[in-house]
């Protein structure tokens, strides 16, 4: 399945992720009475379909000694049902000619599947056998933990700066659960019984606390109707679920470290504290983003890539969660030059933003990337339901879809200078030099 954890991926996708459309995106939203929160968006110009859930549960609401279970969960709910034998969740979907996947982050876990319009019963009949009674077995919990520790294997212990996030996240929080990545730990998922894994199946995986999504070729009233029928007797969740109110003290001071990795290339990472995403700075920060390393012309690349010739690649990633965010720095320096120099110039630019406000033409230039973006982020009936789904979550208001973009084109060049002032210095940042091992 698809992840979170991995850092350079994301920092693409991130770094362009701001959503929204050229034409209104029309949407159903309602609440059945056990509690599921159901977003339905018509559009008959393609027979296709996309069935998603999002449950509001991601590493952050997992206990400190007992981490990685969201994650997990993520790999162990494909393992099937009371009526969906094991190994067969996925057939279902590719006999059907769909497709599937999942992520998990730190504060959410999501699932989707993409058919033809006329499986959109076959969709719900899967989810709900999700939510309604999935096999919380010991055969199956045997099973994905060595999944999930080949998965780690390959794409964090063994992977070039595979471990940045975990580096970073372990220094930039103390208290708050953002201290751990999703992936978790291998020993607490070794140590967990099969109860624990249930209590948690019955804690999170109910449809009081999912948003069930779909948006594609379908028939509203019919759809109904089969939402009701499969998602309807379903029991609303009685466990409390846990939503951390941790405030996260001050950083108290620069905190710098070196890592030693399996690279050819060191790399210098600056990861600045900053705000909630439902912050009002949220979208300075993205737009940012995109002014530091939003294509060949940003910033960072136009100046440490082509102009200075110091470093190989340099990005700047908004990396934005429920509680709080940070803001990321990353770049390889070219050979001859130390990590060192590189963090002098990076320095240098960030520096720049303090003192001087953008021009008028460069700012301009950003805003049009941004909107010029935003006409392809929804460009999939998969994106739209899930776009939906996390504007509901996480901002309480799905109809975002279509109304962030005014947040963005209000967003000043004076707001630039002022979030790079508050939140880009020394003293708020975990400074990493990723060097190689020594031989």
């Amino acid at each position: 399945m698809k992840r979170w954890f991995f850092l350079l991926p994301a920092a693409l996708l991130l770094s362009t992720g701001i959503m929204a459309q050229t034409r209104k995106i029309q949407f159903e939203k309602y609440t059945l009475p056990n509690g599921l929160t159901v977003i339905l968006h018509q559009d008959k110009t393609a027979p296709v379909v996309a069935v998603t859930t999002l449950y509001h549960v991601g590493s952050k609401n997992e206990d400190t000694a007992r981490t990685g279970f969201a994650h997990f969960f993520e790999h162990l709910l494909f393992e099937g049902s009371e009526n969906i034998k094991r190994g067969e969740f996925d057939k279902y979907v590719t006999n059907a000619g769909g497709a599937l996947n999942a992520n998990t982050s730190q504060d959410r876990t999501f699932y989707y599947e993409l058919l033809p319009s006329n499986q959109l019963e076959l969709g719900l009949w899967l989810e709900s056998e999700r939510m309604m009674h999935a096999k919380i077995e010991q055969v199956g919990v045997n099973t994905q933990r060595e999944v999930v520790k080949e998965e780690k294997r390959q794409r964090i212990d063994n992977q070039p700066y595979g471990t940045i996030l975990i580096e970073v996240l372990k220094r930039a929080y103390k208290v708050h659960p953002y201290r751990w990545a999703p992936i978790g730990s291998m020993e607490h998922l070794n140590a967990a019984q099969l109860d624990e894994f249930i209590n948690f199946y019955k804690t999170f995986y109910v449809p009081n606390n999912c948003v069930l999504s779909i948006a594609g070729d379908i028939d509203i009233a019919k759809t109904k109707q089969l939402i009701a029928a499969y998602f309807g007797p379903i029991a609303k969740g009685t466990k409390p679920i846990n939503r951390p109110d941790v405030v996260e003290p001050p950083l108290g001071g620069e905190v710098r470290d070196n890592v030693e990795d399996n690279i050819q290339l060191p790399a210098v990472i600056q990861a600045y504290r900053a705000p909630k995403q439902t912050s009002d700075e949220y979208y300075a920060f993205n737009v940012l983003s995109t002014l530091l390393s939003g294509g060949e012309s940003s910033r960072m690349n136009r100046i440490l890539v082509d102009e200075k010739e110091m470093a190989v690649a340099a990005f700047a990633i908004p990396y934005f969660n429920e509680d709080a965010g940070l803001f990321i720095n990353y770049a390889l320096p070219n050979m001859g030059f130390t990590p060192e120099a590189l963090e002098a110039s990076m320095d240098s630019v960030i520096n720049d933003l303090k003192v001087n406000l953008v021009s008028e033409k460069e700012f301009q230039k950003v805003q049009n990337q941004i909107e010029s973006e935003f006409v392809s982020s929804n460009a999939t009936m998969a994106g739209i339901a899930e776009s939906l789904a996390n504007y509901q979550v996480y901002f309480g208001d799905a109809n975002l879809i279509n109304t962030e973009i005014d947040k963005y084109r209000k967003v000043t060049r004076q707001d630039l200078m002022n979030v790079a002032k508050k939140y880009l210095n020394k003293e708020n940042r975990v400074v990493l030099y990723y060097v190689p091992k020594a031989k």
